[in-house]
């Protein structure tokens, strides 16, 4: 599987309608192919049956995994036993494909499993349609006054319909173009004209690009959004109370050998902190599934470095699917929200998870598609061990002759050069671990500019002059995790004697921590023996904790591969009783 150029993978299915097309991907695995199907069938995702100007809608009802048998409903032409191009839309792409059949009743069309698959991804972002209540004013003369009814938005866009004999040029500059919401609530955007294609009902339908004139209009304009992609999920967070009590019933607080009462110390500022998150969608966001019992789910989402977000601390009640419209809906529409909500940032460049494979879901979600996606050589799955060390004073005598000081210059450009050795490109550029980066004064900036704290300290064992090994020790508010993933340590080796100085450093991590009102931090031992070297003990050898990684861009495969796992899977197509 790979990207290829427009034409010489399209070239055998027909060119309309196409827009703007960015991504494509040619897929030619029996599997995966079934797969995707599978997954269009189980939701109920929309489909076309197009050839030249003729187009019919279409729905795939039920599929023969061991015969191949596409079973096709909804058809309101003949199709024939000619190949007809079929789109099927998924997780904001749609998968094209050459099929041809039988009919086996009035509106229905039976096919073989296709050969290959082109998914397209025609927009940056997904579109939703929009509230009924949305009406848009242009400012163009002669139009003042008249309102056009909005058909759907994203987070950089919308659409409208034209009346009757109006016309708009594709890079036409409106401003201010003017939303009129129920309620007398009102939003002021930019927006740029981007296409126009002509409808079914003879009328012309524009794509406009948009930007909000002031930051009052930028907010209202991301709620606005929010409520039309996100119905099932909240991020005002009004149901903060809840959450404690859902990470208990759901098991979250378990995870590495833990038990609730083990977090209760952090409790409050956990409390305190999400009670801002609805202000603070910069640096993070928690989503909620509410139902009339409560929260039934939730997954949070932070930007702990440049150009990095992370998702984090998800949880689901064991009973909650009976609130479900589908299966896997939850967990379904939780990820989609947070990793939508990174994706208004224009700064965002990886998607980032702390995961404990032994979840299933997690193994099956984040590792599977690690795996899938592993021939591009763009993603990582690095195993670590996620130890949690409390302050008070470490036994460990200190090694004679170790001196602890803050890194110089020079060790700053020794850590950049090791860790450039010793890590994948990816992580240092995440992370913020190259040269440019490594004060993380750009991402300090962000959590400081909405009042939290967030730094770095780099400390330094040293053998007379010579740097021995450095410990990165990171700080961030204690509310965004009970885990404390933001109150971290990293150990990196300088010389061959680096381990006989991990014990000094782990001490000076406690002593740096402990001045800034910490009772404990997160070792995140990422090579093998760290831990015994360090003086510690992991409570939980069974856990298998990793750092997951990927490019933004492919963020949406990312959440297509769990539309993909989540979904149901229907049944096979009844055979016919032997007469």
């Amino acid at each position: 599987m790979g990207a290829h150029s427009a034409r010489a993978q399209l070239r055998p299915l027909s060119e309309a309608p196409a827009l703007e097309w960015a991504v494509r991907w040619d897929i030619t695995d029996p599997e995966r192919i079934l797969s995707i199907l599978a997954t269009a069938a189980a939701l109920g995702s929309p489909a076309m049956l197009r050839r030249g100007d003729t187009a019919s809608p279409l729905r795939l009802e039920t599929l023969e995994s061991e015969g191949g048998v596409l079973h096709w409903s909804g058809l309101t032409v003949e199709p024939g036993a000619d190949a007809w191009e079929v789109e099927v839309f998924g997780q904001g792409c749609v998968y094209r494909m050459l099929l041809s059949g039988e009919a086996e009743a009035p509106g229905t069309w039976m096919t073989p499993l296709p050969r290959q698959l082109i998914q397209v991804r025609r927009r940056a972002h997904r579109r939703a349609p929009a509230p009924s209540n949305l009406r848009v004013r242009l400012p163009l003369p002669g139009w003042l006054g008249r309102e056009r009814d909005a058909v759907d938005v994203s987070l950089g866009g919308l659409s409208l319909r034209l009346g009757a004999g109006e016309r708009l040029s594709p890079g036409r500059v409106l401003q201010p173009i003017e939303l009129r919401m129920g309620g007398g609530e009102s939003v002021s955007l930019r927006g740029e004209v981007r296409h126009v294609s002509a409808r079914a009902d003879g009328g012309f339908q524009c794509g406009l690009q948009v930007t909000p004139v002031t930051p009052d209009d930028e907010e209202r304009w991301q709620a606005l959004v929010a409520r039309a992609l996100h119905p099932t999920t909240r991020a005002d967070g009004t149901r903060v109370e809840e959450l404690w009590q859902l990470f208990s019933d759901a098991g979250y607080f378990n995870l590495a050998g833990r038990a609730a009462e083990d977090f209760e110390a952090r409790r409050q500022s956990f409390v305190e902190l999400a009670r801002q998150a609805g202000t603070l969608g910069s640096v993070l966001t928690q989503v909620v599934w509410p139902s009339e019992r409560g929260v039934e789910a939730t997954l949070s989402a932070m930007k702990p470095y440049r150009s990095v977000w992370m998702v984090h601390q998800l949880a689901r009640r064991q009973d909650a699917t009976r609130f479900e419209r589908l299966k896997g809906q939850m967990l379904r529409e939780v990820y989609v929200h947070c990793v939508e909500h990174a994706q208004r940032d224009p700064g965002f460049r990886w998607l980032a998870a702390y995961i404990e494979a032994t979840v299933p879901f997690t193994y099956r979600g984040h590792v599977g598609f690690s795996d899938r996606m592993a021939a591009t050589g763009r993603t990582l799955l690095l195993p670590m061990r996620m130890i949690d060390v409390e302050c008070g004073h470490s036994p460990a005598p200190p090694l004679p002759g170790l001196e602890l000081g803050p890194a110089t210059e020079a060790e700053r450009r020794l850590l950049v050069e090791r860790i450039a050795l010793t890590r994948p490109a990816c992580y240092a550029e995440a992370l913020d671990l190259r040269l440019e980066t490594l004060d993380l004064r750009d991402a300090s900036r962000a959590w400081q500019a909405v009042g939290l704290e967030r730094e770095r300290h780099l400390l330094v064992a040293r053998e007379g002059a010579k740097p021995v090994a450095v410990a990165v020790l990171e700080s961030g508010p204690p509310g965004t995790n009970p885990f404390g993933l933001l109150d971290s340590v990293r150990l990196f080796a300088l010389s061959p004697r680096a381990r006989e100085a991990y014990p000094a450093l782990m001490e000076g991590a406690r002593r740096w921590f402990a001045q800034r009102g910490r009772d404990r931090f997160t070792f995140l031992a990422e090579e093998a023996g760290d831990v015994e070297a360090a003086g510690l003990h992991d409570t939980a050898p069974d856990a298998k904790p990793s750092l997951w990684l990927i490019p933004a861009d492919l963020a949406p495969e990312f959440l297509e591969h769990l539309h993909e796992q989540t979904a149901p899977r229907p049944l096979s197509h009844p055979q016919k009783e032997l007469s």
